[in-house]
């Protein structure tokens, strides 16, 4: 019950775990007052899913605090068994700026929380910000997964996001390194990744994209051409050999699915076959066989 609810608090980001304004007595429990320290005592978390900080965006946010000073405090915990050093859970962006700007001193909000929650937190705060590009993300989610035994259920409660949207950012770390390069850099959004997951050879796809500056229908377009053209042959031999009824039930079942659907008949039986194009599909499919 007090890991359900711990999970349910992380849920909702660092406000949670910070607490609310006029929650003083329940914040006090897990949040010591924000305060200043020297700059020099914190250290990045070699867990922080986001890896890339762009040089003209550090500029700006230094010139701002070097202007008006850090508004909102750096989230951090103590590091154990060292005196006066913290770990950054989140900010970390905010403290490489502050050190731009030649800070000596940062505020902080000093809370306790183990490796997991720390990497919870880093995440539920970057993806509510957007600040991860989709595959920091992806390698986020696996972390947990892999060193703290999440199902793809667990996280998409916490992060407030679909299974489905789970799924399918973690397949963005099967694409080809030369696609990942792309798509960190942000040439690619994750639209784009998510339909080269389909094609037999997405490296030549995603050039495309990027030399044509195709956006995300043009490109799913092109897959399902792709995809039409290599099954015409059969299905064309398919349509010649199915009866008027066949084909009718055929149309009846791909209108109200909004999906393909083909029905092979053979005999007393036969086979029905539905094409999904994307994850949310077989979601839909699946929550409407179980009623």
């Amino acid at each position: 019950m007090a890991e359900d609810a711990n999970r349910s608090r992380l849920g909702r980001g660092l406000a949670a775990l910070i607490g609310d304004v006029g929650e003083e007595t329940a914040a006090v429990d897990r949040v010591r007052a924000a305060r200043k320290v020297p700059i020099e005592f914190i250290r990045a978390n070699p867990r922080n899913p986001r890896r890339m900080f762009r040089e003209e965006d550090l500029q700006e946010l230094a010139d701002s605090i070097r202007e008006r000073g850090i508004i909102q405090p750096i989230v951090v915990r103590a590091v154990a068994g060292v005196v006066d050093a913290y770990e950054i859970v989140a900010g970390e962006r905010r403290w490489r700026a502050a050190q731009r700007a030649e800070l000596h001193e940062v505020p902080i909000h000093l809370v306790e929380v183990g490796d997991r929650e720390a990497l919870e937190l880093a995440i539920i705060e970057n993806v509510q910000r957007a600040d991860l590009n989709p595959l920091e993300e992806a390698m986020g989610y696996n972390e947990l997964i892999e060193q703290f035994g999440y199902s793809q259920t667990d996280l998409a409660k916490i992060i407030g996001k679909s299974r489905s949207h789970v799924a399918n950012t973690l397949r963005l770390m099967k694409l080809p390194d030369p696609v990942q390069g792309m798509l960190r850099e942000g040439q690619l959004t994750a639209g784009h990744a998510r339909a080269l997951l389909a094609v037999e050879d997405p490296a030549k796809l995603a050039s495309q994209i990027v030399d044509q500056g195709l956006n995300v229908r043009q490109v799913e377009a092109l897959t399902q051409e792709q995809s039409e053209k290599a099954g015409r042959a059969p299905k064309q031999r398919e349509r010649t050999e199915k009866d008027a009824d066949t084909r009718a039930l055929e149309k009846t079942l791909s209108d109200a699915l909004g999906m393909a659907v083909s029905i092979d008949h053979r005999g007393s039986g036969g086979e029905l076959r539905i094409r999904y194009r994307s994850l949310e599909q077989l979601e839909d499919i699946c929550q409407r066989l179980r009623g």
